[in-house]
């Protein structure tokens, strides 16, 4: 255990988050699992367990409540002493046309996924700041921080923010050694976007390289920033959308 970093993922139950914890434990870290869901993050847990590598300890609730975040740090605290690594990966889309979008919903997307991104990094930060070996922050955004899209105001607004929160911290947290960068997903395949049976169709096609991506393609360009190969990037935002972006067909045309 002495040599093994520690790492923290949220919304890691299933999807992107689950494969970022997968790959963490396969490349020696142990992991403190969130999802809001007790029985995703029970699942999860029983999985990754099967792998024997490192420790993976589950942690359910909402990610942006005060009160889990504080439970997920104590809990890496308590158990491993430290915390090396920090994926902020939990975060809901909420859909709508933008003239009848309700502050109920505007007001829910910005609390889980800046205000829960903010404080769990505020709270991860007050520890690695105080580390010799700092640490390595991870913040999750979208393609739709980049390039509009419809009916995503509210979340891509959100998401622009959580890139811009990576970028300002730089100037508070590179002197302490604690690194932060963000990466951006496009189109992915995961169990939420495959409900709909036209995803992958809609999207190859829409995409230069062919296909959408799958969550190992996500995961590895999130574990070489946490990692110490990119032990001099701090502040930037890694897109992996299969080139989506540099043409932005919508997939509503």
């Amino acid at each position: 255990m002495k040599n093994q970093k520690v790492a923290l993922v949220t919304g890691a139950g299933q999807g992107i988050g689950l494969e970022i914890a997968r790959r963490l434990l396969e490349t020696g870290s142990h992991v403190i699992l969130n999802d809001l869901q007790q029985s995703l993050t029970e699942e999860a847990v029983a999985s990754l367990s099967l792998l024997g590598k490192g420790t993976i300890i589950g942690c359910s609730g909402d990610s942006a409540s005060e009160e889990v975040i504080s439970e997920l740090i104590d809990l890496a605290m308590h158990q491993f002493g430290r915390i090396d690594q920090v994926v902020a990966n939990a975060g809901i889309t909420l859909f709508g046309n933008f003239l009848d979008y309700s502050r109920e919903d505007f007001m829910e997307v910005t609390r889980v996924n800046q205000a829960g991104t903010f404080f769990l990094t505020q709270a991860a930060a007050r520890i690695m700041t105080s580390q010799p070996n700092g640490g390595s922050i991870l913040l999750t955004s979208s393609v739709t921080a980049h390039q509009s899209h419809e009916n995503l105001a509210a979340y891509a607004m959100s998401k622009a923010a959580i890139e811009m929160l990576a970028k300002n911290l730089v100037i508070e947290l590179a002197p302490f050694g604690v690194r932060i960068n963000t990466i951006a997903p496009g189109a992915t395949v995961t169990e939420r976007t495959t409900a709909d049976p036209n995803y992958v169709n809609t999207w190859s096609k829409l995409t230069p390289l062919g296909h959408p991506a799958n969550t190992v393609d996500i995961a590895e360009a999130a574990l070489f920033l946490l990692s110490d190969a990119a032990r001099h990037i701090t502040g930037q935002t890694l897109i992996v959308d299969g080139g989506w972006t540099s043409i932005s067909p919508s997939p509503y045309a």
